[in-house]
C-alpha cells in the first residue's frame, strides 16, 4: 500500500471512529442517567418473543429497567417456555405483568401476532435464524426493538437487518441489540479515552472468546427433527450461525467499535474435534485486516478443560487499552483503570433496556441496528473464511446470496444430513 493510500486509509479510518465515538459519547450519557420518568408516557408495554434463557432474562432485564415496564404479551413455538418465563416474572413482578391467554401465542406465527399489538417495544430474543424476519415485520409496523444478538447467521440476513435499519430511522424507532458492552460504563470509559488519543494511533488488536462447550440436549423420542434442532439451537449452524457469530459477535463487535470501522478481509482456519452434537466448529482463529493495513487476530473456541479468556485487546502507538465485561484499562504514559467512583452498579443488561426506554420516551430513535449487522457480517466473514480457507472479503459478503436452513419453516422439515467444512475443499 502506498504512503498516499495509507494518509487515505488512515484519515478514513479517524472519520469513522469520531463517528462511532460520537455514538459511543451519546450513548454513554444516556446510560449515566439511569431510570429516568420523562415528561409524557409513563407506562412502557412489552411484548416478548422467544421465551428461552435469553427471552426470559431479557424479560426480567426490562421490568427491572423501568418500573413503568408492563409485560403485555408473549410467544414462543413451544407452550413449556413460555409458561416458564411468564410463571418466573409473575413470581416477582406480579402487578406488572398482564398476559392472559388471548395474548400468549404458539406457533411460527406468533411473532405476527405480537407485532399486531397496542405496544412500545417489542423483545425478539428467539434463535438468530428468525431474528431478521421478525425485527423487518416489527419496524415495518412501526414497533421500537430490543433485539439479541446475533442479528443473522448469513450475508443475506445482515443485509435485509441493514435495510430494516434504515427504516427505523426514517422513522425515528429505537432499535437496541443485546451487544451489552455499548451500554457498559467501563467500556464507555474506555472507547472516550483511545478517542482522546490515549493510546495514540491503534496498530493492531487481539478480541477472545474461549470457553468450555456450551449447553446440549439429547433428543426425547416424541421430538420431531424440528423440535430437537429449535430446542438444542445453539449447536446448529442454520440456527445459532455457529458459536464465533452466536457469542464471539460480542468481541468482534468491540474491536470494530475502537476501529470505528469493518474489516475488509479475513482469512482464518477452524476445525472440529469434541461435539457429539449438531454441526459447528469447536474452535476459530481468523485474521481480520482493515482497510488501513492494520489487523485484528480473533479466536473463539469451545473445548472442555482448555485456558478460558474472553476479552479484547487494542494496540496503540502509545499505548494498550484491554476490555472485558467489568474491567478496562490502559497500560503506557496515559496509564488509566476504570473505577466506578461511586456510581451505582447497574448490569448492563439492565442498562440496555434503561437506555432503549429513555429512548422511546424522548422521542430520541437510538438505533443500533446497522452496527450490529456490520459486526455480525464481520463474524459471518470470518467463519467462511475458515469454513473455506479462502482469503474472504467484505465485498464478496455484501454481494453473496448465502441463506442458511430449509427454505419453508414447519414441524415437518428434516435434520440436514450433517456435512462439517473441510477447508480446502468446502
Amino acid at each position: 500500500m502506498s504512503k498516499r493510500t495509507n494518509k487515505k486509509a488512515n484519515a478514513d479510518g479517524r472519520r469513522d471512529f469520531m463517528k462511532v465515538s460520537a455514538l459511543a459519547a451519546a450513548a454513554m450519557n444516556l446510560s449515566m442517567t439511569g431510570s429516568i420518568h420523562a415528561a409524557g408516557k409513563e407506562e412502557i408495554k412489552v411484548g416478548v418473543v422467544g421465551c428461552g434463557g435469553r427471552g426470559s432474562g431479557a424479560t426480567r432485564d426490562s421490568l427491572e429497567a423501568d418500573p413503568g415496564v408492563k409485560i403485555m404479551a408473549m410467544a414462543d413455538v413451544f407452550e413449556d417456555r413460555l409458561r416458564s418465563n411468564l410463571d418466573a416474572c409473575k413470581t416477582r413482578f406480579a402487578d406488572r405483568v398482564d398476559v392472559p391467554a388471548e395474548r400468549q401465542f404458539i406457533g411460527f406465527d406468533g411473532y405476527k401476532k405480537v407485532i399486531d399489538l397496542d405496544l412500545d417495544y417489542i423483545i425478539f430474543a428467539t434463535p438468530p435464524y428468525f431474528r431478521s424476519e421478525h425485527v423487518e415485520a416489527a419496524v415495518n409496523a412501526g414497533k421500537n426493538v430490543f433485539m439479541e444478538k446475533p442479528v443473522a447467521v448469513d450475508p443475506v440476513g445482515c443485509r435485509r437487518m441493514m435495510a430494516a435499519g434504515d427504516v427505523a430511522t426514517q422513522k425515528k424507532l429505537s432499535v437496541v441489540c443485546g451487544t451489552q458492552r455499548h451500554h457498559e460504563d467501563c467500556y464507555l470509559e474506555c472507547v472516550q479515552k483511545v478517542k482522546d488519543g490515549a493510546i495514540g494511533d491503534i496498530v493492531s488488536a487481539e478480541c477472545y472468546w474461549n470457553q468450555g462447550q456450551l449447553w446440549y440436549k439429547n433428543r426425547e423420542s416424541n421430538w420431531s427433527d424440528m423440535e430437537w434442532m429449535i430446542r438444542n439451537w445453539v449447536n446448529w449452524r442454520w440456527l445459532s450461525g455457529d458459536h464465533i457469530v452466536e457469542q464471539h459477535v460480542h468481541n468482534i463487535d468491540v474491536v470494530n467499535w475502537f476501529k470505528g470501522t469493518h474489516p475488509v478481509r479475513a482469512t482464518g482456519s477452524g476445525g472440529r474435534a469434541h461435539r457429539v452434537t449438531g454441526d459447528q466448529y469447536d474452535f476459530f482463529a481468523v485474521d481480520f485486516e482493515y482497510a488501513d493495513g492494520t489487523h485484528s487476530a480473533s479466536y473463539a473456541r469451545q473445548i472442555n478443560g482448555c485456558a478460558n479468556a474472553v476479552e479484547e485487546r487494542i494496540v496503540g502507538t502509545k499505548g494498550v487499552a484491554q476490555t472485558t465485561s467489568g474491567r478496562t484499562e490502559i497500560t503506557g504514559p496515559n496509564a488509566w483503570k476504570y473505577r466506578r467512583k461511586g456510581k451505582p452498579v447497574v448490569s448492563p443488561y439492565v442498562q440496555e433496556h434503561i437506555d432503549l426506554i429513555k429512548s422511546i420516551r424522548d422521542g430520541a430513535g437510538l438505533n443500533e441496528a446497522r452496527r450490529i449487522a456490520e459486526s455480525t457480517l464481520t463474524a459471518i466473514m470470518g467463519r467462511e473464511a475458515a469454513y473455506t480457507g479462502r482469503a474472504v472479503t467484505w465485498d464478496e459478503m455484501m454481494k453473496s446470496d448465502l441463506k442458511l436452513g430449509p427454505e419453508t419453516i414447519n414441524w415437518e422439515v428434516a435434520c440436514p444430513e450433517i456435512k462439517i467444512p473441510v477447508p480446502g475443499v468446502a
